[in-house]
């Protein structure tokens, strides 16, 4: 099998999970306020968290460096003099007019959050111009979003059932996650299929034979092979990306103690990867349309395999979600999200600590965002949901949206 030596290494690495856990004392600032405002916006919305917290990141982030001067600008330079402005003001103002204007019945939550972020910074000219900086910079990249595909209605119709094709999965058998995402105007990238994936292994193929295999050994409910720690791997990434991502980017903010400036960087960044990443991996998706684990392992239909042996009362450990199987969305969007620190630093030795609303799970600790990526693929396998495939050929857009990313943005100036 093919992660055999993977599952070796990450048991060794995280025999450990929650002991070098550091404890830090959360130092929020205006940043990551907004990105607890957008999760709470988002969650309301159902909507999709990586491309929504770009959204809402990038103008952050041109509202924040307009006035901080030392990077690239992403999307829009404000024609008002950004001299002296407050660098609070202007983020808080541009988060509030993005997501006010995206979501006006979140008005409650937003007015209130708006009058705590300003209620926090001294009256005065700094603060005028703060606002003002961040209202042209919003008003103008809503401008720039406006018809992008986001929660567009893109219809979706199942297949009839052959080898390898997507159909609804157990136990709610529900309609297809957001087929919009595949159409929507990524951030970076040219264009939703710039990086579309190779596509997965034929059926009667001996990689997709393997593939089965290890999933429906290691991925079952009842599985004999798969150990406790790879049960709580699994389960770690089952929380929702939409909370999932932020929370622990805030929480690794906290640990760092940046600025203000270099927040908005890092924010902007990792969300405008992890974003296109998430519309990369849907475009592949709805494009390839392959079926899931939990019908490939349970079909009655005869794939051509001879390697590949039916069961009818398999169960993932997992519930599968609502999209096609390849790639994987981990895949991309972990990796991304990993890559994005990577970037950011320079380096792959970056200390990081993840956790998980999942209850029962304990914080996962890396010093290499490499490790990272095993970790999100061996969970993928053991919950069932996933072939190792899919999570690797997931993995190579989400490392090509990284690099694209910080080859093309966020860029030091030079002086």
């Amino acid at each position: 099998m093919k992660i055999s030596i993977q599952r070796l290494t990450l048991i060794a690495l995280i025999g450990c999970l929650g002991v070098a856990a550091v404890s830090v004392s959360a130092r929020a600032d205006v940043i990551t306020d907004w990105n607890a405002t957008a999760q709470q916006v988002l969650v309301a919305k159902g909507h999709q968290g990586p491309p929504g917290f770009a959204f809402v990141h990038v103008p952050m982030y041109d509202a924040v460096n307009a006035i901080d001067g030392r990077y690239s600008v992403f999307a829009v330079e404000p024609m008002s003099n950004p001299q002296g402005a407050s660098k609070e003001a202007a983020a808080a103002t541009a988060a509030y007019k993005v997501l006010i204007g995206a979501y006006p019945d979140q008005g409650a939550v937003l007015d209130a959050a708006y009058a705590a972020s300003l209620g926090a910074i001294a009256d005065g000219p700094a603060k005028t111009t703060g606002i003002a900086i961040g209202t042209e910079i919003a008003t103008a990249w809503l401008a720039l979003r406006a018809n992008d595909g986001r929660e567009a209605a893109v219809p979706y119709v199942f297949e009839a059932p052959a080898p390898g094709v997507y159909q609804r999965t157990p136990p709610a058998f529900p309609n297809a996650l957001a087929p919009w995402l595949a159409k929507m105007k990524p951030f970076a990238m040219s264009s939703p299929s710039q990086f579309r994936a190779e596509g997965p292994p034929d059926v009667t193929s001996e990689r997709y034979a393997e593939d089965v295999a290890l999933t429906q050994a290691l991925g079952a409910a009842n599985s004999t092979t798969r150990t406790a720690t790879e049960t709580e791997i699994a389960r770690f990434y089952t929380e929702s990306p939409t909370t999932f991502f932020s929370h622990n980017l805030r929480e690794f903010a906290a640990a760092k103690n940046m600025s203000v400036a270099d927040n908005a960087r890092l924010f902007a960044q990792v969300f405008v990867t992890t974003g296109d990443a998430m519309i990369a991996c849907w475009d592949s998706k709805y494009y390839f349309n392959f079926w899931r684990p939990v019908t490939a392992i349970t079909t009655t239909i005869d794939d051509g395999n001879a390697a590949t042996v039916s069961d009818p009362a398999w169960t993932p450990l997992a519930t599968t979600p609502p999209h096609p199987e390849y790639p994987a969305g981990h895949g991309c969007v972990s990796t991304g999200y990993a890559e994005a620190l990577r970037h950011f630093y320079g380096t792959p030795r970056v200390n990081v600590t993840l956790t998980s609303l999942v209850a029962g799970t304990v914080p996962h600790v890396f010093f290499n965002t490499n490790h990272m990526v095993d970790d999100v693929t061996l969970a993928r396998v053991a919950g069932g949901m996933h072939f190792q495939t899919s999570i690797e050929d997931g993995a190579t857009i989400g490392r090509k949206v990284a690099r694209l990313v910080s080859r093309n943005h966020f860029k030091p100036l030079e002086r």
